[in-house]
């Protein structure tokens, strides 16, 4: 795999750490939810700073509607 030139993340990369965070954290509170994916992404080397919680949220209702994750969170309506 060709390796890329970090900068602003890719919804691939946000879609990892959120695996990666729902994975080792059990118990989080959708509060902190966005923090932590902030957190993490500047931990690789990430600029966070157009990020913003609107595609984050988009990219998790995204994972849970094709049934990539389970929603943990619960914070999406039954259909």
């Amino acid at each position: 795999m060709k390796k890329r030139k970090k900068g602003y993340p890719h919804n691939s990369d946000i879609m990892e750490e959120i695996m990666e965070i729902l994975n080792k954290e059990i118990f989080i509170k959708p509060e902190d939810f966005y923090d932590k994916i902030i957190a993490k992404l500047e931990e690789k080397g990430f600029k966070t700073s157009f990020l913003t919680t609107k595609r984050v949220w988009r990219i998790y209702e995204e994972m849970v509607k094709k049934k990539i994750i389970y929603d943990f969170l619960e914070v999406m309506k039954n259909n």
